[in-house]
């Protein structure tokens, strides 16, 4: 008697959480939120809209979700850039490297930052998305508003510097960058733009 061929078990790839999140995102990173359709993530994720819908909930739910998993990536990107070794010069062009890395990332088009790209145009009107944006900000504010204190203790910065509004400044260069990232600036060109800045800050 033949053995049949045993299927493994669970969801095919494409309705796997994190999988499936990801490609969302991927829809919501090329057209907005206000341009992404259910019908939209469902071709994005292989998944029809009811099964969408059990395993996400509605599109603002799908969209909080991969926003939160974005930040999650991000930091995790900053930290591992923020805790390697080298000056405060070095360091902070590893965190924009890294940066780059991800706005860069897109097979068809430049991508930017999918916070800057997609959630600032919905947080004026939308309390949750807007909670969540600011939150992130402030994590990444204070992320380089530590590393930049352990380089004042090293002698890197003078004793009296400002170290929120350098962590500030460090944040909104990143911004700026993916801004310009999204509208057709080079890699080199943005490149050339954060060294000018970390000139600034670590001078």
């Amino acid at each position: 008697m033949e053995k049949t061929e045993k299927r493994p078990r669970g969801r095919p790839r494409a309705y796997e959480p994190d999988v499936a999140l990801r490609r969302a995102a991927d829809a919501f990173w090329k057209t907005g939120y206000a341009g992404t359709s259910l019908d939209d993530l469902s071709a994005a994720t292989g998944m029809n809209r009811p099964s969408l819908r059990a395993a996400f909930g509605d599109k603002h739910t799908i969209y909080l979700r991969a926003l939160a998993d974005y930040w999650g990536i991000k930091f995790a990107v900053m930290g591992v850039a923020l805790a390697g070794p080298g000056t405060l010069t070095e360091v902070l062009m590893r965190v924009y490297d890294a940066a780059l890395d991800i706005y860069f990332s897109g097979d068809e088009h430049v991508r930017g930052c999918f916070v800057v790209g997609t959630a600032i145009t919905e947080a004026l009107g939308d309390p949750e998305i807007q909670d969540v944006v600011t939150g992130g900000f402030r994590k990444l504010d204070a992320d380089f508003e530590t590393r930049l204190r352990e380089a004042r203790d090293a002698g890197e910065l003078k004793k009296d510097a400002d170290l929120e509004a350098l962590a500030m400044l460090v944040s909104a260069t990143m911004h700026t960058i993916a801004i310009r990232a999204r509208a057709g600036s080079s890699r080199a060109e943005l490149r050339k733009l954060a060294q000018k800045a970390v000139g600034v800050i670590a001078g």
